[in-house]
Parts: C-alpha cells; structure tokens; sequence
C-alpha cells in the first residue's frame, strides 16, 4: 500500500508541475486575455483521459495499475475537468441524459456559486 501511494504521490507530482508548465507557456505565448493556460490544460487533459482510458480498457496496452496511476495521480494534478468531461461522457453515452444534466448543472453551476460563498466567506472573517 506505501508503494502505491508514494508512486500516487510522484505521478501527483509530475501532474502538478505539467500543469504549471502547460499554463506557464501559455500565458507567455498568448497572454492573459483570456485563461489560455487553463483552456490548454483542460482540453489537453480530456485528450489524454480519453487515449489513456482507451488504451487500458479497449486495447490493454496499459495495465490497470498504470491507468490508475496515470488517471487518478497525474491526470488528477494536471486537470479534474478531465474527469469531469469523462464521466458526462460516460452519462451521454449510455443515453442517461438527466444524469448528464444533473451533473454538468452541478458541478459548474454549483462551483461557480461555491467560488463566490468562498470569496464572501473569506471577506467576513
């Protein structure tokens, strides 16, 4: 179990520092009009769940092991929306519309909302 988690904690890791570096490079090329970084990693994110899932479930290239590792320590680090769009997904393919709904309304309309109790919160203490 230790060795599970310390490999969790290195791929965290290596997804933390992607992110930072992915956003990094572009905000320098593209400026901060608009959150380029974040779109970038976000998009990106969705393309490797999507090859990385593929590749351990469909193809088995990729042992569960290493899935779990990639999808939940790096994946997880680099971006959540990556999961996020998976799960949708998942929801729109099996044709579980109001699941889909429920949890695209949720999660964005309910972080958003969440963001702003957090900023109050955080201005009356």
């Amino acid at each position: 179990m230790w060795k599970e988690m310390m490999l969790l904690a290195i791929a965290g890791g290596a997804g933390t520092l992607a992110r930072y570096g992915t956003v990094s490079l572009f905000e320098h090329c593209f400026g901060r009009f608009l959150p380029w970084g974040t779109i970038a990693v976000n998009l990106i994110g969705c393309l490797l769940f999507g090859l990385i899932w593929s590749l351990a479930e469909e193809r088995t290239v990729i042992s569960p092991q290493s899935r779990f590792l990639l999808l939940t320590g790096f994946m997880g680090a680099f971006t959540t929306f990556s999961t996020f769009a998976f799960e949708t997904g998942w929801y729109l393919e099996h044709s579980e519309w109001s699941l889909a709904a429920l949890n695209l309304l949720g999660q964005l309309l309910g972080g958003i909302i969440l963001v702003f109790v957090g900023l109050t919160l955080g201005r009356c203490v």
